[in-house]
């Protein structure tokens, strides 16, 4: 098996969440909290850089895998989550702004799973707005992980507020949005369950036709 530089940048990304999360929990004597800041907001713009890495590396290689398509977007909401609850443990993000941007990963990631099961992948494929929510969302997470002065002229803690609430709301922008392109084809369109379902009691209702049949042109002894 050649190695796939892609997929290695994805496992990347999973690994550096415990060293992320970590960080927090070293013992001030060792690192002081602005350097334990600097450290974790450096770790997560190297999860996100490779975010982008493993996609473009895995096109232009040609490396793209069914596996890739499917540890890509779970490697992305694990270190967005842990990111978010690092906020909300550090008191530098309201928990129910987390939860928003939590809970519609969550149902948007349940959502394309149940259109991949249809064929019907393309119709919740990433949007212009999907894109422009990851970029708030990175820029809220880095400028709050930072929680101090780093470019003169701009106010950081204000800056992650301020792109945080954006995320939130282009968040629920972004749910609604594919929820309404999906609509068509949930409202038609029967699950593989339920298809077999479907498929077992026609079965079971012909069966069932065929014996009555057999009954009325065989009664019974004593009829």
């Amino acid at each position: 098996m050649s190695f796939n530089l892609p997929i290695a940048l994805t496992w990347l990304r999973i690994i550096l969440i415990p060293v992320f999360v970590g960080v927090y929990y070293l013992p001030a004597t060792l690192l002081s909290m602005s350097t334990k800041n600097w450290f974790a907001m450096w770790i997560f713009a190297l999860a996100a850089i490779t975010d982008w890495a493993d996609g473009y590396l895995a096109r232009k290689w040609g490396q793209t895998s069914a596996f890739g398509a499917f540890l890509d977007p779970v490697a992305d909401k694990l270190m967005v989550v842990a990111a978010l609850i690092v906020l909300v443990w550090l008191d530098r993000a309201d928990a129910w702004l987390a939860m928003i941007i939590i809970g519609r990963e969550i149902a948007i990631s349940a959502l394309r799973e149940w259109m991949a099961q249809l064929g019907k992948s393309k119709s919740v494929a990433v949007a212009f707005i999907g894109k422009v929510k990851t970029v708030a969302q990175i820029t809220a997470i880095v400028a709050l992980l930072l929680y101090q002065p780093a470019i003169p002229g701009i106010d950081t803690v204000w800056l992650g507020t301020v792109a945080l609430w954006v995320a939130a709301i282009l968040t629920l922008w972004s749910m609604f949005h594919y929820l309404r392109l999906a609509a068509p084809d949930l409202n038609s369109v029967e699950s593989p369950a339920q298809s077999a379902e479907s498929a077992d009691a026609s079965a079971s209702s012909g069966e069932r036709k065929h014996n009555r049949l057999q009954r009325q042109s065989h009664p019974a002894d004593g009829d």
